[in-house]
């Protein structure tokens, strides 16, 4: 992290209302699209992305620099989201321990689609997922974090996590094969 966004945080834990705006202009935007991500209403991101925000600031002492500022707030959006999300009663469906089997991790390496596959069609694609593997797909895919970051985030185990992505891959690539004379390939 630079040494000036050091010292804005540093600002900004003493009360300093400029440096807060200037984090806020900073980064509201890429957190506004985060949160998109997740809850598709943009006036409910808006809130969200505004609650992480008093949030952060409010809890600022805690943050040790071990991470960009940035990171660190996404992950204040993401957790947000996703109590949204909950007390929305769109829970996310847990499987138990027994029925999850261990991800091979030479699979999780060969996933490939098809080069005719547009980013629209793999969006549409993860947004048509079940929810159980949508968020894991969401998080690793697309938000880059590691089974263990989204274990926490998604109060899972690693084990239900590398299986919920497989899954939810696996459903993926079904929905991105291209279609050959009317049918799926």
């Amino acid at each position: 992290m630079s040494t000036i966004q050091i010292h804005i945080v540093e600002k900004c834990k003493k009360n300093d209302r400029q440096a807060q705006m200037q984090l806020y202009n900073q980064y509201c935007d890429g957190m506004l699209i985060v949160a998109l991500r997740f809850v598709k209403d943009t006036m409910e991101a808006e809130d969200i992305v505004q609650e992480a925000f008093i949030k952060a600031f409010s809890k600022l002492d805690q943050y040790r620099a071990e991470v960009t500022f940035g990171a660190w707030l996404k992950r204040i959006v993401i957790n947000r989201c996703i109590d949204v999300l909950k007390s929305k009663r769109q829970r996310l469906i847990e499987l138990e321990e027994h029925h999850l089997n261990v991800v091979d991790d030479y699979y999780e390496s060969e996933w490939l689609v098809d080069d005719s596959v547009t980013i629209d069609e793999v969006k549409a694609a993860i947004e048509q997922l079940p929810e159980k593997y949508r968020y894991v797909v969401m998080l690793y895919l697309v938000e880059g974090y590691d089974h263990q970051e989204i274990s926490e985030i998604l109060n899972i185990t690693e084990v239900a996590s590398r299986t919920q992505l497989s899954r939810g891959k696996q459903k993926l690539q079904i929905a991105l094969k291209t279609e050959k004379n009317g049918t799926r390939s």
